[in-house]
């Protein structure tokens, strides 16, 4: 069979008018697929940019919400742009990226600098490579055509690979440079942003979480004991099964309540005024106003028959009809008591414990130390430990784990995931080979039909149909590898997004790049190969460097579409005027939509842009043209992300920022993956001297790999003890005053204290600048080969936002703060709107004897469609973001 195969391959090579095998491969249509991809996406981008220009300034809703909403703080709002269709752009370049530092997040601000830093390297590699790499691929005389040109495989001399071994010597050893350089970067501006009064004020900053605590640890006495004076509260962890039912069951019939309530009334005002239109009374019902206090529906039978209230089953199809609100009213009279008593018996300490427990201290200084310390003499009890835990992040079924289940379900989550890996392989596999379609109608004749494409849609469907079809396909795993850091055992959704990153990382280098390159390659190959298998080696290093052509195409749909498809969000457009006219029955549900910003997942947004910049790095010596389109196709991402995170989305999940030094590790995958290649390709090709310079160059770069890490790790995780009185300094700085003596430190009391253990309550409301930084300032050369100097801890500093918000808790909330939201969770107030025929007040007098209810902020319009008051904002339901 293969000696028939092949002998066709030969006839057809013989052939004047089919051309060689060899020759198609030598003439792969590369430019072709290029522009192909190129000119559909570049159309289908400017579209959605002029789309974006145009609905910009109509639509302030969705394109510029955190410049008015009133949901957020006057401080985290960001300064209203021109509204003209391009008179907005000088403004916009003028605001500084770490103006989302101080006002979104420190997550915000980091992805911004990771994009921008993965940019500027791409763009310094062009400088490194190019010049030398270009002229050395494109006379190397190995028959290439078109972009195959300029890649390592038209290189015959064995020579001419010194070049590329030095020119990655220098390129990737520059990358390692910029992983250190803002490792250090980071390190600093955490110790800087953890340590100010932004944050080490707040309740979290000063709270250990300890999960697998053992039972008789379970105890409040002993734990006091154990952790002494510095010991402010602590929280143990109640299996709440029983009252988070209930609670759900009272806020279901609560807003099943609602929902009725809103309807009669809407109803009531409908048929009021089609009355109105047929001639009858204008004024609303007589006596309606006195008629409130009357029996209950009175005003709302004048306008709404008892046959046309709302009603409901108690099961479905075949359960009792009974009327909502009556049944409503009679269920909430039964649940709230029994939920008001379950909640003041756990308060009291009469639940079941589970094993994990919540320690505020006093100061941050004190909970560090019992961060840093080995809590327990048994291995994996009363560990893992997490500080920072914003009680809005807990996962609380986690917290009943032990480290037996702990272990397990962790095994079992990794195990989920690689098998994914493996399945995944095969439809990703698929797009590899679509994306080099001439090998395989040569792998398969029975596919020469696809010959008879014309040569533009031939184009698209070897160079833009892949690269869609792995992104939609890449699209599904999110959902999934999330659910799977929530089975293993992660206690908040800060840490599921770090375990999600990893998780998302392996996949997108696994499938996006090293399957699809592996199979693209092997595609374009294997022809040859069944005909010659001595020739394998040198085919494969030949065609290896083909299969960037692919992601060349990748990273024109990638910059061009996502970037301008992000800052246009017509999907988000879409479903927010369409879902808000048919779904918003209620003034809730439109406050909540009106009020709701759209959030990042950075356990998902992350890895995208990381595995890019893998892509780019791994292909920078062997096919130097992707570090160009990889330059261009981040920084448009850049655009958009800055233009988003400053004026669209918000921040619900605080990594601290470590969601960055793990993207920067991970970028060093695309070091070694580059070397690894380097080395396979010599060898394939037989250049002893070369494998032995790379070889030397990994072990090299490996050393210095797990130097750095090792010298870093601590400072990643702890905040060290030296830069508590330096904080100190600068906040006397920012008082105009001068810093305390040891001995002041000394004498308070736990109480006496409050920034980090130091300085007295209300020092962080600042008055006064802290000024230049404490050194001259450095030329950019300067500054860039010293970063432990010129972006030290009090240089950054003074990016740290300075009385951004009060931190202060009310003694309710300061008791309730790590309490199970079950525990803690108020009876929900009602929103309905106001009527003119005074339907709502009397819902409201007859509710309200049973649960808080209001009719103020939303009626009805001219209309008579429902609205609600945009202009304040801050609508009865609005309550004031509290900084854990």
């Amino acid at each position: 069979m293969s000696f028939s195969f092949c002998q066709n391959t030969n006839i057809a090579g013989n052939n004047p008018d089919a051309g060689s095998a060899q020759e198609d491969e030598k003439n792969n249509p590369s430019l072709s697929a290029f522009l192909s991809t190129l000119v559909p996406v570049l159309i289908l981008s400017s579209a959605f940019v002029t789309l974006f220009l145009l609905l910009r300034p109509r639509f302030k809703r969705n394109y510029q919400p955190r410049t008015f909403l009133g949901s957020l703080r006057p401080q985290e709002r960001t300064p209203a742009l021109p509204s003209g269709l391009f008179a907005w752009f000088g403004a916009f370049s003028k605001i500084p990226d770490s103006f989302v530092l101080n006002h979104q997040s420190l997550d915000g601000f980091l992805l911004l600098r990771y994009l921008k830093i993965a940019s500027a390297t791409c763009l310094i590699g062009c400088f490194i490579t190019w010049p030398v790499l270009f002229p050395i691929n494109i006379t190397g005389k190995g028959g290439m055509k078109e972009l195959d040109l300029l890649t390592f495989g038209n290189v015959v001399d064995k020579n001419r690979y010194y070049a590329h071994v030095f020119i990655a010597w220098i390129f990737l050893g520059f990358v390692f440079y910029m992983v250190a350089r803002e490792s250090i970067y980071y390190v600093n501006l955490r110790q800087a942003y953890l340590l100010s009064p932004l944050y080490a004020d707040r309740m979290s900053s000063r709270t250990v979480l300890f999960t697998s605590v053992p039972q008789e640890y379970l105890n409040e006495g002993l734990l006091r004991r154990m952790f002494g004076r510095q010991l402010k509260n602590i929280w143990i962890a109640n299996d709440c099964q029983e009252i988070e039912e209930l609670v759900d069951e009272r806020d279901k019939v609560a807003m099943k309540l609602e929902v009725a309530e809103t309807k009669l009334i809407k109803l009531a005002n409908a048929n009021r005024l089609q009355a109105m239109k047929k001639g009858g009374q204008t004024d609303g019902a007589p006596g309606a106003a006195d008629e409130a206090n009357g029996e209950s529906g009175s005003v709302a039978a004048q306008w709404v028959p008892i046959k046309k209230r709302p009603t409901h089953r108690l099961k479905p199809i075949i359960g009792k009809k009974v009327d909502t609100i009556n049944w409503c009213r009679s269920e909430l009279e039964r649940l709230i008591p029994k939920v008001d008593a379950l909640q003041a018996a756990h308060r009291a300490g009469n639940g079941t414990f589970i094993p994990s427990v919540f320690v505020e201290f006093f100061h941050q200084s004190d909970a560090q130390s019992a961060f840093q310390s080995l809590a327990h003499h048994h291995a994996l009890h009363m560990a893992p430990r997490f500080i920072g835990v914003n009680p809005d992040e807990v996962i609380w079924k986690n917290l009943k784990m032990n480290w037996k289940s702990r272990v397990v379900r962790n095994i079992i989550a990794l195990t989920l995931v690689a098998l994914l890996v493996i399945f995944w392989s095969i439809p990703v596999g698929f797009v590899g080979i679509l994306s080099n379609i001439n090998s395989l109608i040569r792998l398969a004749p029975w596919l020469g039909f696809l010959n008879e494409i014309p040569p533009q849609i031939f184009g698209v469907v070897q160079g833009l149909l892949p690269a869609i079809l792995l992104a939609v396909l890449m699209a599904l795993l999110p959902v999934i590898l999330r659910m799977l850091a929530r089975f293993s055992g992660a206690p908040s959704r800060s840490v599921v997004e770090l375990r999600t990153q990893n998780f998302y990382f392996a996949f997108q280098v696994i499938q996006v790049f090293l399957i699809t390159t592996l199979s693209s390659a092997a595609s374009a190959s294997v022809t040859s190969i069944l005909c010659s298998p001595g020739d394998a080696p040198n085919l494969l290093a030949e065609n290896l460097p083909k299969a960037s052509n692919f992601y060349i195409s990748y990273f024109v749909l990638q910059g061009l579409t996502i970037s301008s498809g992000a800052v246009l969000g017509i999907v988000g457009l879409v479903l927010f005027r369409l879902l808000g006219k048919f779904l918003d029955t209620t003034p809730r549900k439109m406050y909540k939509r009106w009020s709701t910003l759209s959030a990042l997942g950075w356990g998902t947004v992350f890895p995208i842009y990381t595995n890019l910049t893998v892509i780019a790095i791994t292909y920078s010596i062997i096919a130097p043209l992707v570090l160009g389109f990889a330059t261009i196709g981040l920084y448009l991402i850049y655009l958009a992300y800055r233009y988003n995170l400053l004026f669209v989305f918000n921040s619900n999940v605080d990594t601290k920022g470590l969601i960055y030094p793990r993207a920067l590790q991970q970028t060093t995958t695309g070091a070694y993956l580059a070397i690894v290649c380097l080395i396979g390709l010599f060898g394939i090709r037989a250049a002893p001297g070369p494998i032995a310079l790379m070889v030397v160059f990994l072990i090299f770069v490996v050393l210095f790999h797990i130097s750095l890490n090792s010298a870093l790790e601590p400072l990643l995780k702890y905040l060290p003890k030296s830069l508590e009185a330096e904080e100190e300094s600068l906040l006397a700085s920012e008082e105009g005053g001068s810093a305390p003596s040891s001995s002041d430190m000394d004498s308070g009391g736990p109480h006496d204290k409050k920034h980090n253990g130091f300085s007295a309550p209300g020092v962080h409301s600042t008055t006064k600048d802290l000024g230049p930084a404490p050194h001259k300032k450095p030329n950019f050369i300067t500054k860039f080969l010293r970063p432990d100097l010129y972006t030290d801890y009090h240089t950054l500093r003074r990016l740290v936002p300075r009385g951004f918000a009060e931190i202060s808790y009310d003694p309710v909330v300061e008791r309730d703060a790590y309490y199970h939201p079950s525990i803690s969770s108020q009876t929900p107030l009602l929103w309905v709107p106001r009527d003119d025929a005074g339907v709502s007040r009397q819902e409201c007098r007859h509710s309200g004897k049973v649960i808080p209810i209001t009719d103020e902020g939303a009626g009805f319009d001219a209309k008579g469609k429902l609205a609600w008051d945009e202009e304040n904002a801050r609508p009865p339901i609005w309550q004031e973001k509290i900084y854990y």
